[in-house]
């Protein structure tokens, strides 16, 4: 277990942990030399997304299903989240610096997902999941939402990607990421539910 103290000391120093795979037991810590961020003014996602999100085609919490997102997010072949690094987010989000959007369709299952850690104003996406049409999407659509509206300065995403690219993802250098967390976490954002019928 990686305590909540540990954890956000990371987090505030530009790394984070990862495992080598669902059982690995000891996870290690990481960081890139170039960073992965959805800078929030520039956020994107498709018309057929928007168009699902009008027409309500899915039902969204927040916070809601913390454990089951990243259990969703760890169920495939290949994966860097361990038990370990499950119980241990779980932990922080027990203490509010955790966080989920779950996505789930008409007869409540759960189809979508995304899960992250917030310090100060920064947020840290860590993995998404999707199993029906467009779930993952509408997870980063209403997440973005929330940062928005409770005044989030830096959506680090860690690794930039082509994936990641469709959402406005860019990378930036290391040195000029650690100038914008050091910012970021200084000061106050939060992580709330958004009424999702305001649109």
């Amino acid at each position: 277990m990686i305590a909540p103290e540990d954890l956000l000391t990371g987090y505030a120093n530009g790394i984070f942990p990862m495992a080598d795979a669902r059982d690995d037991p000891k996870a290690k810590w990481y960081t890139s030399r170039r960073r992965g961020i959805i800078p929030l003014d520039s956020f994107k996602v498709s018309s057929n997304v928007r168009r699902i999100v009008r027409n309500h085609h899915y039902h969204v919490k927040f916070d809601y299903a913390f454990r089951q997102v990243m259990e969703a997010c760890a169920d495939r072949s290949s994966t860097w989240i361990s038990d370990e690094i499950i119980d241990s987010f779980c932990n922080l989000h027990e203490i509010g610096h955790g966080h989920s959007v779950s996505v789930y369709d008409k007869q409540w299952e759960l189809v979508g997902g995304q899960y992250g850690v917030s310090l100060g104003a920064a947020y840290f996406g860590e993995s998404m999941f999707g199993t029906a049409k467009e779930a993952s999407k509408v997870a980063l659509f209403w997440t973005h939402r929330s940062l928005v509206q409770g005044n989030f300065e830096l959506w680090d995403t860690q690794f930039w990607s082509e994936h990641l690219a469709q959402f406005g993802c860019i990378e930036i250098p290391a040195e000029e990421y650690r100038e914008m967390l050091k910012k970021a976490i200084r000061k106050d954002a939060s992580f709330d539910p958004v009424n999702t019928d305001n649109l």
